[in-house]
């Protein structure tokens, strides 16, 4: 039984790790670097995975890498997600 219900576990993580590594990227621009914050403002297209409209909206960044990645008024292809309650950048990357 304690074997089964390890491989139950593993199986829901696996799902949780694949949920996250298809979240589709979405369009948008950055209005603004915050690097004292740790945050991006970012003009974006619908963000499906958190069924929310087109906005301009500050984000988290979840790596401390991103910040130096983009500067305002690139255009990026992102994914962000609710992460301990508030929305973070998981995956950004210059638009080509």
């Amino acid at each position: 039984m304690k074997a089964l219900k390890h491989i139950i576990l593993a199986a829901i993580i696996g799902m949780s790790a694949g949920a996250h590594a298809q979240t589709a990227l979405s369009d948008g621009e950055i209005k603004k670097v915050d690097k004292a914050a740790g945050k991006l403002t970012i003009k974006h297209g619908e963000l499906k995975n958190l069924d929310m409209p087109g906005m301009t909206m500050v984000f988290k960044a979840g790596d401390a890498a991103m910040l130096d990645s983009v500067k305002e008024g690139d255009k990026v292809r992102f994914a962000a997600e609710k992460v301990n309650g508030a929305l973070t950048v998981t995956t950004i990357e210059t638009a080509k």
